[in-house]
């Protein structure tokens, strides 16, 4: 058993030399992917509102939003967790709402308003101090954020091409991460020179500019008559 182990090992030179050649393959397909995104006003400008938005909503979030829970509220360990609850309540049913249902006429422009407007209770959560409140905000996010999602998924689906499928997944991937580290790291040196309402308003208002932008620049009223999805 031992011999034959030895015998079938691959050698270190084939392993190399399979590594090597699977790097231009991998390369080929990150510059495929890049390319296809760049010649596709919808995706890109998609993508480019997602790295915009993890930058400036999911620091907020993810790092200040369990102070000011703590901050305003009596047994704030347990009001965070039950605001995250209703976050997690929101995003599956809005999902399961979208799902349901026909898809949009209006897809890319329904999608981008779920996501641009959807950040506006973001303001709310900056400055209120009251929990149910604070929680219907959250819901509203959540909502928003699993109708957009679903809407999303189902633009990849239907909108891209099988072969180029898993290269533009990688990079919706890559750019819905690329960003969050560097958001958690500015926000928190931030909230000592800035208030937290401020953050927040920021936080709220910014996406929905930013997804009238994309809108706008993508041309996604006229791109998404165009191509219906039925």
């Amino acid at each position: 058993g031992l011999v034959l182990l030895i015998s079938t090992r691959p050698t270190v030179d084939s392993v190399a030399a399979q590594d090597h050649s699977a790097r231009p393959h991998v390369l080929r397909d990150l510059r495929d992917g890049f390319a296809f995104m760049v010649r596709t006003p919808w995706l890109l400008w998609t993508l480019l509102f997602a790295s915009m938005f993890v930058l400036v909503v999911l620091g907020p979030i993810e790092v200040l939003l369990p102070f000011i829970a703590q901050d305003r509220f009596a047994d704030g360990a347990r009001a965070y967790g039950f605001i995250l609850a209703f976050f997690g309540f929101g995003s599956a049913l809005g999902a399961l709402t979208v799902s349901s249902r026909r898809m949009p006429r209006r897809y890319l422009t329904t999608m981008m308003a779920m996501w641009g407007l959807g950040s506006v209770p973001l303001i709310a959560v900056g400055v209120t101090s009251s929990f149910p409140l604070m929680a219907l905000a959250t819901f509203c996010i959540g909502v928003t954020d699993g109708a957009g999602m679903v809407i999303w998924g189902t633009l990849l689906q239907r909108r891209v091409p099988t072969e180029m499928l898993g290269r533009v997944s990688s990079l919706d991937f890559f750019v819905s991460l690329a960003f969050m580290p560097l958001s958690f790291a500015i926000v928190g040196p931030l909230s000592k020179v800035v208030s937290m309402e401020s953050i927040f308003l920021v936080a709220g208002v910014l996406p929905a500019v930013l997804a009238a932008v994309a809108v706008t620049a993508a041309r996604m009223p006229r791109d998404e008559l165009a191509h219906p999805l039925r």
